[in-house]
């Protein structure tokens, strides 16, 4: 098989194990953005519990804008790195208001995808991943976010190349598979990362992909 049909192979193992994944109901589009921000460099319980921590405190995203920086910080420190995350979220808001004269990001619909991407990740603090995720699950649109499960995973796999850079990842991804599973895609190597796939000890002996992938066979016969 050539690399896109063995990538959309190991979609198809994928899918006939794990069956069609569904996330959570989608947010609006900014409040994707903020979740996703918070969501750096922790785990998806508190990056939610700090999220609505920060609505129910203040619950505007002008509110949010407009609030003292330690109120903001206070509200999602649940999330860890609070004294980044917070300035980084009223930044944003501010720009977005100085530039669109409200906070309301619906018109990213309108946009080509490279257009909407592009003007999400001139923001400081968001990357491809975060306007990945907010381009795929608040506006339906075709991109494929690659988180740190994703990158492994794919690398384990040999989607990519070894020394490949996550942001290089994103588009390298998007080429390999058809628009279409890029949600399936990301949500099911997510789950194969966090309950086979670890990152220390990988459980190669029930992965539903180990007759493909030339991951255990290295780990038996490493190279030197």
């Amino acid at each position: 098989m050539n690399p896109a049909q063995r990538a959309l192979h190991i979609h198809q193992v994928l899918l006939a194990h794990y069956g069609e994944p569904i996330w959570r109901n989608p947010l609006p589009a900014l409040d994707e953005l903020v979740s996703t921000i918070l969501s750096q460099n922790t785990n998806d319980i508190n990056r939610d519990k700090a999220f609505y921590a920060l609505r129910e405190r203040l619950p505007t995203w002008e509110a949010v804008r407009d609030a003292p920086t330690a109120e903001v910080t206070e509200a999602v420190r649940v999330a860890g790195l609070a004294n980044q995350k917070a300035p980084r979220i009223q930044q944003v808001l501010r720009q977005i208001t100085a530039e669109r004269g409200s906070l309301d990001l619906s018109f990213l619909a309108d946009l080509s995808l490279e257009e909407a991407r592009a003007w999400l990740m001139k923001f400081n603090g968001v990357g491809p991943k975060t306007a990945a995720i907010v381009l795929c699950f608040s506006l339906n649109r075709p991109a494929l976010p690659v988180d740190t499960h994703v990158y492994r995973v794919s690398g384990r796999l040999g989607l990519r190349p070894e020394k490949m850079s996550v942001e290089e990842a994103h588009p390298h991804l998007e080429a390999l598979l058809p628009p279409q599973t890029y949600y399936a895609a990301h949500l099911n190597l997510i789950r194969l990362g966090r309950e086979v796939c670890h990152a220390r000890r990988p459980q190669c002996g029930v992965c539903p992909l180990r007759d493909t992938c030339p991951y255990p066979q290295n780990q038996v016969n490493p190279v030197s």
